[in-house]
């Protein structure tokens, strides 16, 4: 495969993660937006504007093309975790419109550069940090997938709502009693294998 050809292929892979993730937040509550469900504090909102967060530094910075708005959470004396939730100013659609205005800007990057271009991740050891456009779109994939998941999961939580996409789920058919039915299975098997029963 050419080079045009894995550089728009990545790029799709890309695209399609991003709208999972914000797919996620689609018709909740503001409180079900930003409420922790998980021990650790782990929110919806939050995990949009971490990887948003994210993408600026490795598709802008990292190839020395910093992202040209103030992120006071991220900055070195922000408290911790500060990137994993909004405050009560940050609404959900200034957070979406962050994530769209980064999406613009590593849009951009990805446009003009070729896949082989130099850069260098300053928050890595210096032995890693050289990297090529390729390797670090791979990498933004794989942290966007993994933080949709996250969302996925604390999704169905929220509303039983699961899957790719509202127009493709992904999951096996069936109704509310074939998934009921199939997850006491599963229980059932979980608890014999632990000779619980």
């Amino acid at each position: 495969m050419n080079e045009a050809l894995r550089k728009a292929e990545l790029h799709r892979y890309l695209r399609t993660a991003r709208e999972v993730l914000l797919w996620k937040l689609d018709g909740l509550s503001e409180y079900d937006l930003r409420r922790p469900l998980t021990r650790t504090g782990t929110n919806l909102l939050g995990l949009v504007k971490h990887v948003a967060t994210v993408e600026t530094g490795y598709l802008g910075e990292v190839f020395d093309r910093p992202w040209p708005e103030p992120m006071p959470w991220a900055e070195p004396d922000a408290e911790p975790n500060a990137d994993m939730w909004a405050t009560e100013q940050e609404s959900p659609e200034r957070i979406v419109a962050f994530y769209r205005g980064v999406w613009a800007h590593s849009d951009a990057t990805i446009a003009a550069l070729d896949l082989e271009a130099p850069g260098r991740v300053p928050w890595w050891p210096p032995e890693r940090g050289a990297i090529s456009l390729e390797i670090v779109l791979v990498h933004v994939i794989a942290e966007t997938n993994r933080h949709a998941g996250h969302a996925d999961i604390l999704r169905e939580q929220l509303d039983g709502a699961a899957g790719l996409r509202a127009d493709n789920d992904n999951l096996a058919p069936g109704d509310e009693a074939w998934w009921a039915g199939y997850r006491e299975r599963l229980e059932a098997v979980a608890l014999r294998a632990a000779g619980r029963t």
